[in-house]
């Protein structure tokens, strides 16, 4: 190889070479990629891995909870498949069971991940990374929208309380599907954020449950009401990168990412 040649090769980036980030999915999910492919900055390389969803029925507090009890069984599947990429750090992309059992609960769904990818592979589930996000701009009093039934709501409740957050309400809409979800109209979602969740008694509003795209509605809402409304996606996305070393910022993708 000629010395020209050595240093055009030297000069090579490697693909992720700032980061290249394990996304866990669940295969009925269709909108955690559609906003990692609107926020990738130079050098980082997203790798998407699918849990098999047998139970995609979310019609009832029970369906709700069959639910949760058979995504626990497919996860590490996902996780395994996912080590062979070598990743930099895994990025959870559902939200639901990161806040069942509230703080506890959410730092034991971490540990049987840790189980699974090792102690030295840094991993971002949904609720820490909006516990984070909520944390960066000084907010106390919090209010949340989810796709969930009430039993689902009552797990984000829990979550954001005992993590020292008032919660003004919770407002869930009660998709019937796990896939479902991603087909909300965007006028319920801006209806809810609207005439139910803000108000004076409320610093920001969060969105949980990672199939509810909002990515495309949320930097809108967040000029008109002024205060930061943060999707889960955004949330997790800004969370990887910042705990892997990747500081960059997007403009018109919201507040979290042009100011912190």
């Amino acid at each position: 190889m000629s010395d020209d040649n050595k240093q055009l090769k030297a000069q090579e980036p490697w693909i992720g070479a700032r980061g290249r980030i394990a996304v866990i999915i669940p295969s009925t999910n269709i909108g955690v990629e559609y906003d990692c492919q609107h926020l990738i900055p130079p050098g980082v390389s997203w790798h998407f891995c699918r849990f098999y969803i047998e139970q995609p029925d979310l019609s009832s507090d029970d369906m709700f909870m069959s639910f949760i009890e058979a995504i626990r069984h497919t996860i590490p599947d996902a996780l395994r498949d996912a080590m062979t990429c070598e990743p930099s750090q895994i990025m959870m992309g559902m939200s639901a069971e990161t806040f069942w059992g509230g703080l506890e609960g959410n730092t034991e769904f971490t540990e049987r991940l840790r189980d699974v990818v090792g102690p030295e592979i840094g991993i971002t589930t949904g609720a820490s990374a909006l516990d984070a996000a909520l944390k960066a701009f000084g907010a106390k009093k919090v209010a949340a929208l989810t796709p969930y039934q009430p039993i689902g709501d009552k797990q984000v409740h829990r979550f954001l309380e005992e993590t020292g957050y008032e919660v003004s309400k919770v407002v869930g809409l009660k998709c019937d599907t796990a896939t479902s979800i991603a087909h909300t109209p965007p006028s319920e979602v801006i209806d809810v954020i609207l005439n139910q969740l803000d108000g004076d008694d409320v610093d920001a509003i969060v969105q949980a449950g990672t199939n509810l795209s909002a990515l495309d509605l949320f930097p809108a809402l967040e000029k008109q009401l002024g205060k930061p409304v943060i999707p889960i996606n955004v949330a997790t996305i800004w969370h990887t990168f910042r705990t892997t070393g990747v500081d960059d910022k997007f403009y018109g993708k919201g507040w979290l990412f042009e100011r912190h």
